[in-house]
């Protein structure tokens, strides 16, 4: 039983590490993937849109989230208040969820458009079809935050904040601030935190 639960364990790690290394992370000073910037995925309200047909002139916040995740739905009032407000300084923003509905079925299309309606998104939440653009992204969890500035490059990567269960307790909204500090032109004071919540339910590569 030892040796068995043994094996185990070490599968589990190789799939780990090789997960990893075909999934290397974006990196504060990394531009938005070339690979994918330019891809289509259908928004919640028809239209196909990219994350270079949602470039602002301040920068862009990239979310990869889900409708699945007791984490995203913790931090998702905080996360239509943060991209909302975002989107008035003049940050594009773009929420992507990249789960197989098979394998998670609250993740479907039709339940997207029921979420975004009833949390007010005002900005676009779309379908990556084919988990393509989380993978050139190192996306690996929900929620997880990319903000890149007006060039392109990436100032921010990590959580939304510090407390998903307790709004009151935040002490570090992570995300605001690095917009805040991007804004003024002024240093991010934190350009890099661990990302909490569920992780990605890749659809299979054919």
């Amino acid at each position: 039983m030892k040796r068995f639960v043994s094996v185990g364990i070490t599968v589990m790690a190789v799939a780990v590490i090789a997960f990893a290394q075909d999934t290397p992370k974006l990196k504060p000073g990394d531009a938005i993937p070339s690979s994918v910037v330019n891809v289509k995925m259908p928004n919640v309200n028809g239209e196909r849109l990219s994350i270079a047909d949602v470039r602002g002139p301040k920068g862009t916040l990239v979310i990869f989230s889900c409708n699945s995740c007791p984490w995203v739905k913790a931090w998702e009032t905080r996360i239509a208040e943060v991209g909302n407000w975002a989107q008035k300084q003049g940050i594009g923003v773009i929420m992507i969820n990249s789960n197989d509905p098979t394998k998670s079925p609250e993740d479907s299309y039709e339940v997207m458009q029921q979420r975004a309606k009833e949390r007010g998104f005002a900005f676009p939440y779309v379908v990556d079809a084919t988990s393509d653009v989380a993978r050139a992204f190192g996306a690996t969890h929900t929620p997880e935050f990319f903000l890149f500035d007006a060039t392109g490059k990436l100032v921010y990567t990590g959580a939304l904040d510090d407390n998903a269960r307790n709004p009151e307790a935040v002490r570090e909204r992570y995300v605001k601030n690095a917009i805040e500090a991007l804004l003024a032109g002024q240093p991010i004071p934190v350009a890099q935190t661990k990302s909490i919540g569920c992780t990605i339910k890749f659809r299979e590569r054919t």
